[in-house]
């Protein structure tokens, strides 16, 4: 790895820290309040913290960290179109992640959960819409905010991509958010299988590399709960 200047020493050290500090934030989060609070709790953590480190800068930096949101966090007059092309980009991206990676996803759940029961959501019905909203609000869009907009940019300055990957340039700190995003679901669930989001975020990673911005990797995320959580309420599992 190429010795680090002390510009990307910096970048290095400011991410560390506060990956340090909001995953310990969200396990306090975790052990301190009651359980109908967390997840709310959880967002807000990551949406001040993403508000200190990149919203409340200039523009060109809310824009090299993905945090633009098609301009809806930008000063000025909001271009509709742009933003409605934003948003059909975004979704195009992660639909078409999701038919690919849909198939081998439930071959692998069913091998890790095992369900017994067939499938049906009379077992568990499930709100489609609410829970999509949810989703995507108050859980992919403040994670992906911080780990793909703030930490891997941040960490893309300390250690510059170096790796060409379907179009997408990568580089150590693609895999070390990834470790860092696996760690922090950790601390507010201590069960070890928490640890297998790891593999999920190499790709809202790869994803935030490939279309510069965090709306691809915010709604693939989003979808990839949705259909976890589909699958376990059907088989009658959670």
């Amino acid at each position: 790895m190429p010795k680090l200047t002390a510009e990307s020493r910096a970048a290095l050290r400011e991410a560390l820290l506060a990956s340090a500090a909001v995953t310990l934030a969200v396990g306090l989060t975790g052990a301190l309040l009651p359980p109908s609070w967390h997840t709310t709790a959880v967002a807000c953590v990551f949406f001040g913290a993403v508000w200190l480190l990149v919203w409340r800068k200039d523009d060109d930096s809310v824009r090299r960290a993905g945090l633009a949101l098609g301009g809806l966090v930008i000063p000025g007059r909001l271009s509709i179109p742009g933003l409605i092309g934003a948003t059909a980009a975004a979704l195009g991206w992660a639909l078409a992640l999701l038919a690919i990676v849909a198939v081998p996803f439930f071959f692998a759940w069913r091998s890790w959960w095992g369900p017994r029961l067939t499938f049906s959501l009379g077992h568990h019905p499930l709100d489609f819409e609410t829970e999509l909203l949810a989703q995507v609000l108050i859980i992919a869009l403040p994670e992906e905010a911080f780990y793909r907009g703030y930490l891997q940019s941040r960490l893309d300055e300390a250690w510059a991509p170096r790796w060409r990957v379907l179009g997408a340039r990568l580089g150590p700190g693609f895999i070390a958010t990834a470790v860092i995003f696996a760690l922090g679901h950790l601390a507010t669930v201590p069960l070890p299988a928490r640890l297998a989001v790891f593999f999920p975020a190499l790709l809202f990673g790869w994803l935030r590399a490939r279309t510069g911005g965090i709306g691809a990797s915010t709604a693939f995320h989003a979808g990839c709960n949705v259909y976890s959580l589909l699958l376990g309420r059907g088989y009658g599992l959670y």
